[in-house]
């Protein structure tokens, strides 16, 4: 069981650098002093879960936050790719997409998600769904012990 003592990585697979930039303001809107780290698409996610390549030294991430639509490999490619492997699959996968495609939903659920989420249009709603993931995943929820 973590501690309340216990940092939580987060990890973020976000390809707009727009959104990358408001995630990030929006941590620091909400003091959550956690190490948010952000990755630009599917490959580098994978990368940083492998820890290879220049993530060679990376955490292993408590939480991973998901977007579906990037380029290179996409976020159901990734999303499959770690619920298939047994050092991965435990980590809780919040989808934050500005899809809100049924099929998503419902595909992505069977493949093992914890949440789903639909992107915020404004950012003083990003903050308060960045605080609201906070008391949730932070405070209440008890994680898997570090893979």
């Amino acid at each position: 069981m973590m501690g309340p003592a216990t940092p939580i990585s987060i990890l973020m697979a976000e390809d707009d650098v727009e959104d990358q930039m408001l995630v990030r303001e929006a941590f620091e809107e909400a003091r959550l002093a956690n190490d948010l780290v952000i990755v630009a698409d599917g490959e580098e996610l994978m990368d940083y879960l492998h820890q290879d390549g220049e993530y060679v030294d990376a955490g292993h991430p408590h939480i991973i936050l998901l977007d579906l639509n990037m380029p290179r490999k996409d976020g159901r490619e990734a999303l499959k790719e770690i619920k298939a492997d047994p050092k991965l699959r435990r980590i809780p996968i919040i989808v934050l997409t500005t899809s809100s495609a049924e099929e998503d939903i419902i595909s992505t659920y069977d493949m093992g998600i914890s949440s789903y989420i639909r992107k915020p249009v404004t950012f003083d709603k990003l903050v308060d769904l960045v605080k609201e993931l906070g008391r949730y995943w932070l405070e209440i929820v008890e994680l898997p012990p570090d893979v």
